[in-house]
């Protein structure tokens, strides 16, 4: 098999488990490398699961979410894991990209290059060939996202180029970059109708009420994810402190997901190399 390697960028513990994290369990399954940046701590994140809202949690929660992102990890069989430790900047209500409005030392405000800089010298150290991350906005309006997206995209050009962060390593050119989102209009819509049809609470329709009806779907890639759905779960349910079991991640049995919709959708940004769309897998074109 090829040493080939997918490094997934993400802004928070729990963001892994809950976008493309079946694809990553699939490919750490099969030999692949595959490896995963946080930017943030996480500390900004509510108590979400009422089972973990009690004394010394809030207290200790940059520690907690670590731990969590560790035990993930494990679950997806993620061996390699590279932490920024920024603090986490909070989600924000209509979010318009003004970070006056953060703390000055969260991770949106921190310094765009230095964080690039960061970055770049991780990709030239580890050498991955497919760099995936979130679509130009974040994938939703949270800052730490959105600042996620900008970091990758200018760290997939400047690790190529020699002149970029000459500090940072010999040069390294990453062969595609990849968006992940976690549903599209189309897995909603199949989802949303599997409910319906099998009398199960659909938490669906109000997604589906906000998509842009003319909006055409980004998916350019779907890799089969069957097998691996139960370990994404798992993986999420590591998540104690912002998952809870009973609430809408678990609403639809992954037996259900898998009969009506078993991939995981991405969005190929760029190619480096020659590939032909749709794609079945993020290293197409590349064995």
């Amino acid at each position: 098999m090829p040493d080939l390697h997918a490094m997934f960028v993400h802004a928070h513990p729990d963001d892994e488990s809950s976008k493309g994290a079946a694809t990553m369990a699939r490919y750490a399954k099969e030999g692949y490398r595959v490896s995963v940046v946080t930017c943030t701590d996480g500390c900004a994140g509510d108590i979400l699961n009422p089972a973990m809202d009690r004394p010394g949690i809030r207290e200790r929660m940059a520690e907690i979410r670590r731990e969590e992102l560790e035990r993930a990890l494990e679950i997806l069989g993620v061996t390699d894991s590279f932490e920024f430790g920024y603090a986490d900047s909070g989600y924000v209500e209509d979010f318009a990209g003004d970070g006056a409005c953060l703390s000055p030392d969260c991770f949106y405000n921190a310094d765009p290059a230095e964080v690039t800089g960061r970055l770049v010298r991780i990709i030239r150290a580890e050498r991955p060939h497919v760099l995936v991350t979130y679509p130009e906005g974040g994938g939703y309006p949270h800052p730490d996202h959105i600042r996620t997206h900008d970091v990758c995209v200018a760290a997939f050009d400047a690790a190529a180029d020699p002149d970029a962060y000459p500090d940072a390593g010999p040069p390294w050119e990453i062969a595609k970059l990849y968006y992940v989102g976690a549903f599209s209009r189309r897995k909603l819509e199949r989802l949303h109708r599997a409910c319906e049809e099998r009398g199960i609470e659909s938490p669906f329709a109000a997604w589906l009420d906000r998509f842009d009806p003319d909006e055409q779907d980004p998916t350019t890639t779907t890799v089969e994810v069957g097998d691996y759905l139960g370990q994404r779960s798992a993986a999420l349910l590591a998540h104690a402190t912002q998952i809870d079991p009973a609430g809408l991640w678990f609403r639809v049995p992954d037996e259900v997901v898998r009969e009506v919709y078993p991939w995981e959708d991405f969005e190929l940004a760029r190619s480096r190399v020659p590939t032909e769309l749709p794609e079945s897998s993020l290293f197409a074109g590349l064995e």
